[in-house]
């Protein structure tokens, strides 16, 4: 297994494997510094949309993953979300994700966020997964910690295999499978 570059990942993504694709590195928008997203030496880092949901503790609800109460989260549409000091939030990826058969994907969260105490969850795309990707953040500060909407927020590490997998996550039936907006816990 190897891990692939920047060649690869255009490759790739002139098949629709992400959508919608960024070539380059995009650190500014309008002049305005970002937090940078797109193509990479070796990876691709993705955006998070403006949809979010934080965690909230309003209802004193256990959380149990084979029995989520959706009324855990408060919904959020905006440009920033704040994430409550020691809580989470969940997110989505504005690109949409078709992972080839020979091909497995590590999210990993980027180290701007990393370094103000902001922890994105490391996740795989398995072989053949399709969606958009749910992004779980971590608040470790004891202070409000924001995240911003349609920039870089974590960066996806692909790695291909000299053969194919036997059985993939599509052919599994996997239940995330072409999951689109965030997505809570399925059991």
């Amino acid at each position: 297994m190897s891990i692939k570059s920047d060649k690869w990942i255009r490759r790739m993504a002139a098949q629709g494997m992400i959508e919608p694709y960024e070539a380059g590195q995009v650190r500014y928008v309008n002049d305005q510094k970002i937090v940078s997203y797109g193509t990479s030496s070796y990876g691709y880092d993705v955006r998070c949309a403006n949809e979010f949901k934080i965690f909230t503790n309003i209802n004193s609800t256990i959380v149990d993953p084979k029995n989520f109460d959706e009324g855990s989260f408060v919904d959020v549409k905006s440009d920033v979300c704040i994430i409550p000091p020691n809580s989470f939030a969940l997110a989505r990826t504005v690109e949409y994700f078709r992972i080839p058969r020979s091909t497995l994907v590590v999210c990993l969260g980027k180290s701007t966020y990393a370094r103000c105490g902001i922890i994105v969850n490391v996740t795989p795309l398995e072989p053949e997964w399709e969606g958009h990707v749910t992004l779980e953040f971590s608040n470790t500060t004891p202070l409000p910690a924001k995240i911003y909407a349609n920039e870089g927020v974590a960066q996806m590490l692909f790695y291909e295999s000299d053969e194919v997998c036997e059985t993939s996550y599509k052919d599994r039936g996997g239940k995330y499978q072409g999951q689109r907006g965030v997505t809570l816990p399925r059991t």
